[in-house]
C-alpha cells in the first residue's frame, strides 16, 4: 500500500526527516507518536504528497510518486488520498453536504453523483439530518464527522489524519476513534494517524514512535 524509503527533508539548516523508512499494508491502522518537532507532521505531508521529499522514494499502490509532475500529483492526491485535520478545514461558506461533495466536484463528477455519494456518507456517519447546516452551526464532533466524510468521498486508498481528535472533548474523541476502526472493518480503509492521544495510538494495529527525524 505505502512504501516510503530513506525519506529526507530539510528546511534551511534544519534537517527534519533523516532517512525515514515506512511500510503500511492495506486495511492497516498505523499511529505515529512522538514529541513536538520529531517530524511527524512533515512525514504525513510527504506521504500525502503535499510536500516533496528532498531525497528518498515514495510509492502508494505501486505508483512511484516522486517522479510525477505537480498536475499528475494533484490528480493522484484527489483520487487516492483522504485527509482529516485537527481543525477540520471545512469551508465556512458551504453547508456540510457541499463540503463533503468538494473532492468529487474537483474530480469532475456530476452534481447528481456527488450529492448522492455525499448523502450516503453523511448517513453512514449519522449526521445526514445536519447536511444543510454550515460549519459554525455544527458541534466540534459533527464538524469532524463531516471532515471524515469528505476524506472518504473518492474512496481513497489511504486516509491520513493529523491530530484528528486534538480539538475534541473526550466523549467526541472516543466516538471518532471508534469510527476509524469501524470504517476499516466495513470498508477495508487504511489509516495513518499522527496523534498525541495515547488511547487512540494504542488502539492502532501498530504504534510507531518518531524521535529526532527517524522512526
Amino acid at each position: 500500500m505505502i512504501e516510503a524509503r530513506a525519506i529526507r527533508k530539510q528546511y534551511g539548516e534544519l534537517e527534519v526527516l533523516k532517512g525515514v523508512d515506512l511500510s503500511v499494508s492495506k486495511a492497516e491502522v498505523v499511529s505515529i507518536v512522538g514529541a513536538s518537532g520529531a517530524g511527524k507532521t512533515t512525514l504525513l505531508q510527504i506521504l500525502g504528497t503535499l510536500e516533496r521529499p528532498d531525497r528518498g522514494s515514495l510509492h502508494i499502490n505501486g505508483q512511484d510518486l516522486t517522479s510525477l509532475s505537480e498536475q499528475a500529483l494533484s490528480a493522484f492526491r484527489n483520487r487516492h488520498i483522504g485527509f482529516v485535520f485537527q481543525f477540520h478545514q471545512l469551508l465556512p461558506e458551504f453547508t456540510a453536504l457541499e463540503n463533503v461533495m468538494m473532492p468529487g466536484m474537483i474530480a469532475g463528477r456530476s452534481m447528481r453523483d456527488c450529492t448522492g455519494r455525499a448523502e450516503e456518507l453523511l448517513q453512514r456517519l449519522n449526521i445526514l439530518p445536519r447536511k444543510e447546516h454550515k460549519p459554525n452551526q455544527l458541534s466540534g464532533g459533527e464538524q469532524q464527522r463531516v471532515a471524515v466524510a469528505r476524506a472518504l468521498f473518492n474512496n481513497p486508498s489511504v486516509v491520513l489524519a493529523d491530530e484528528p481528535s486534538g480539538n475534541l472533548d473526550s466523549a467526541h474523541a472516543k466516538e471518532l476513534h471508534q469510527l476509524f476502526f469501524d470504517l476499516r472493518s466495513e470498508l477495508g480503509q487504511t489509516f495513518v494517524i499522527v496523534t498525541h492521544n495515547e488511547e487512540l495510538a494504542n488502539m492502532a494495529d501498530r504504534k510507531l514512535v518518531m524521535r529526532d527525524g527517524v522512526i
